[in-house]
Formats: C-alpha cells, sequence, structure tokens
C-alpha cells in the first residue's frame, strides 16, 4: 500500500498539470483570437471626425489709423472679437454631432456674427468721434466654418440656391424715420447728429442683409431674437446720442425711444 501512493500521487500531477496546460492555452488562443478581432474592427474605435475651426475675416486691417483718443477703445473690442472667435470654436468642439444640418448655423454662427457685429459698431463709433467714420465694416461680421472633416451636421449652411422650396422670400425692415421727428438741430450738434443718422441707415441696411441670407432658418421667433431685437438695442443707443448731443445747448428732445422699434414687411 505504501508502494502504492507515490504511483498514485504522480498520476494524479500529472493529471493535474496537464489539464492546467489545457486551460492555459485555451485562454492564450481565445487571448489571441480576442486580439486579432479587436484588432481588424477599427471603426469601433475611430475617432470622431474633426469639426473645422471658425474663420472670421480680419478687422483690424481694414480699419483707418485710429485716433489716439479712440485707441483704447479699439484694442478692447479687437480683443473682444478674438475672444468670441475662441468661445466658437470651443461650442464648435463641444457640440460635433449634435442639431441638424443648420445647427451650426444657428447655434453658432449667427450668434458670433450679432456679437461681432456690436463689436464692430463699437468701433467703428469710436472712431468716428474723431474722424470719419469707417464704412463697410458691418460686412465682416459674418464667419464661416473652415475645413476640418467634419460630419455633415457641422457643415456651413447651405447656399441660398438650395434653400427649401416652402421658404418664402426674404423682406425687408421697416423702421420709423428720427429725422423727421427732430427739432431744430443747433449747429453745435450738426455732426454728431449727423453721424448718429447715418449709423441709423447702415444698422437697417446691415438688417436686411441678415434678413436676406437666413430666410427660412430659425423658428417662429428667429427674426425677432436674431435681427429686429439687436436692431432695437443699437437703434436706441443712437437715438439716445442724437437726443444727447441735441441737449447740450437746447431742451433736450423726449419720446424719441419709441422710433427705435421696427418690423419686416
Amino acid at each position: 500500500m505504501s508502494r502504492a501512493l507515490p504511483k498514485y500521487n504522480k498520476r494524479r500531477v500529472a493529471t493535474i498539470g496537464g489539464a492546467a496546460a489545457v486551460v492555459l492555452s485555451g485562454a492564450l488562443i481565445a487571448g489571441s483570437a480576442l486580439a486579432g478581432e479587436t484588432s481588424g474592427n477599427t471603426s469601433a474605435a475611430r475617432p470622431l471626425a474633426s469639426p473645422g475651426s471658425i474663420s472670421c475675416p480680419d478687422v483690424a486691417s481694414r480699419l483707418p489709423v485710429v485716433p489716439a483718443s479712440a485707441k483704447a477703445e479699439v484694442d478692447r473690442n479687437l480683443a473682444l472679437l478674438q475672444t468670441q472667435i475662441a468661445e466658437a470654436n470651443k461650442r464648435l468642439a463641444e457640440t460635433v454631432g449634435q442639431g441638424g444640418p443648420d445647427f451650426v448655423q444657428n447655434a453658432i454662427l449667427g450668434p458670433l456674427a450679432s456679437k461681432r457685429t456690436a463689436a464692430i459698431d463699437r468701433i467703428a463709433i469710436a472712431i468716428g468721434r474723431t474722424t470719419a467714420k469707417p464704412q463697410g465694416l458691418g460686412s465682416l461680421a459674418t464667419c464661416t466654418l473652415g475645413a476640418g472633416g467634419g460630419p455633415a451636421t457641422t457643415a456651413p449652411p447651405a447656399p441660398a440656391a438650395s434653400t427649401p422650396s416652402g421658404a418664402t422670400a426674404a423682406r425687408t425692415v421697416s423702421c420709423p424715420d428720427v429725422a423727421s421727428r427732430l427739432p431744430a438741430v443747433p449747429a453745435s450738434a450738426r455732426a454728431e447728429v449727423d453721424r448718429n443718422l447715418a449709423l441709423l441707415r447702415t444698422q437697417i441696411a446691415e438688417a436686411d442683409k441678415r434678413l436676406a441670407e437666413t430666410v427660412g432658418q430659425g423658428g417662429p421667433d428667429f427674426v425677432q431674437n436674431a435681427i429686429l431685437g439687436p436692431l432695437a438695442s443699437k437703434r436706441t443707443a443712437a437715438i439716445d446720442r442724437i437726443a444727447i448731443a441735441i441737449g447740450r445747448t437746447t431742451a433736450k428732445p423726449q419720446g424719441l425711444g419709441s422710433l427705435a422699434a421696427c418690423t419686416v414687411r
């Protein structure tokens, strides 16, 4: 009996060792197969395509010589324009694949254009207080989406030719006339009043352009929120400057604020 035990133990050890070897071999084979399957399925690990980046016209290079009195305000708004682009690019990266085909235009490029318009207007007004106000800067507000291989949902807006057949033709902005509601303008205020009256006309032209470019976009409140609302704010500021300029020499005209609101016809 004592001699049989060693043989039994040897057989037992051999059996256990063989089983372990089979298990280990099976694990290695399964691991190799799994690794081969994972490496072959590259689509599962494929990173998201780059959404591209926002490209905006350079404003600084289009400015005339900036008077010393306007330098601080101009530099502040030029810096703000850069900040706005950086924020838009961050928003673009965070929303890859979200929304429909007009998501980037409505949620990123449209609001960016409105903010750039306000900053560019402040630059032009600051320069215009001392010298001739630069014209045509409003065309620099609109940005586009640069190439980056992003998905279709982050593509730039389609050209006007592809506007859906259900979209209506662009209308125009109608605003109350301010010049006809003014009292006699003192000579000391004439330059500033004329400058702001010209600005009011420029604002309407820019709103008409924005209206034409966004036919069929947004919801039922898009025109009010994205065009008429910002236009009323800018008109209020210009009308206030007119009233203040007149009020420095004679009685300040009252009730002009009601002329700020515009409609679409």
